[in-house]
């Protein structure tokens, strides 16, 4: 049996910003280096299947009968790539908490050179094979962009827990929307994506778990918080809710995937909630209700999953 965590500073005072970023410090450049280590070079132009292309003419009407896809891949291609195209707008988030010194500034850089080429390769794949209406798209570039709308959770806490949270989301809406098109060059583009989506979730994860032990009482409440807020970087894009809709429908991310893939296995059983022990009085509230949460979303979705027809959901 696993021993319980017990934080050094259980039964010290609040712990902020400063304070858990220096305790946090060297772990930090431990995943870092763990990450630059794991992760693999790839390149975007030799994945894209440009042979399958052409010029675009001038005012050129998009076919949707050219290319064969349900409306669940179109729609969970078209939020993945305006989630990757607002990056700007993340980095700077992640700036502002962090700041751009030592190994948060390296990371901030290094994971926002990673985001970039994941919209770089899905784009160029979205132009070649003409999968979505390019117009459509850029206009909606435009319209995301210039809003800057994405999550802003406050203070470090509940940065880390978030983004944990949204990058393993992410790493599932990739891949299963790989798994949709039935096409291996698009199959194969998002599963690298997905596999760089996966390391920058395993970075936050083990942050959260070394904060944790600093902060336990601090931490569950940030968890809390942001389990109980939740949602995904795309949630400003013009026609979220529908897409999302038409996602969840085709099995790439709903509730059953955000509570069994995600809230079970990393809340419970990696950061394991339940078995943190001399929490002040505050935080053992906030685990009451996380727990109830937790519980609720899963009920939500047996539900859900019993309205629908039978389906056959990409497997993660």
């Amino acid at each position: 049996m696993m021993p319980l965590l017990i934080g050094r500073r259980a039964t010290l005072g609040p712990v902020n910003d400063a304070q858990l970023m220096a305790e946090l410090e060297p772990t930090a450049i431990s995943l870092f280096d763990r990450h630059v280590g794991t992760a693999k070079e790839w390149f975007p132009h030799e994945l894209v299947p440009w042979s399958r292309g052409r010029d675009y003419a001038e005012d050129e009407s998009w076919d949707p009968d050219a290319v064969k896809l349900c409306d669940g891949a179109r729609s969970a291609l078209f939020l993945n790539i305006l989630t990757e195209d607002n990056l700007p707008h993340y980095y700077r988030q992640i700036n502002s908490k962090f700041g751009n010194d030592g190994v948060w500034g390296e990371w901030n850089r290094r994971w926002t050179a990673e985001e970039g080429r994941h919209a770089i390769v899905i784009r160029d794949y979205l132009a070649v094979t003409r999968s979505i209406d390019m117009r459509e798209l850029e206009r909606a570039r435009m319209r995301q962009v210039s809003m800057g709308l994405v999550p802003n959770p406050d203070g470090i806490a509940d940065g880390i827990v978030y983004v944990a949270l949204q990058e393993l989301a992410t790493r599932i809406s990739h891949r299963n929307t790989g798994k949709l098109l039935d096409d291996p060059h698009g199959f194969a583009i998002m599963s690298r994506v997905a596999a760089d989506e996966n390391l920058h979730h395993l970075f936050y994860r083990d942050l959260v778990s070394a904060a944790l032990e600093i902060d336990p009482s601090g931490m569950v409440a940030a968890i809390e918080r942001q389990v109980r807020n939740f949602e995904m970087p795309g949630a400003g894009i013009e026609n979220f809710k529908v897409h999302a809709r038409v996602i969840a429908d085709a099995g790439v991310y709903d509730f059953a995937s955000h509570h069994d893939q995600i809230l079970v296995p990393v809340v419970f059983k990696h950061w394991r909630i339940e078995q943190l022990e001399n929490l002040k009085a505050a935080a053992e509230q906030a685990r009451e209700r996380l727990v109830k949460h937790v519980d609720k979303v899963g009920n939500v979705a047996k539900r859900m999953q019993s309205r629908l027809a039978p389906r056959t959901t990409p497997a993660v």
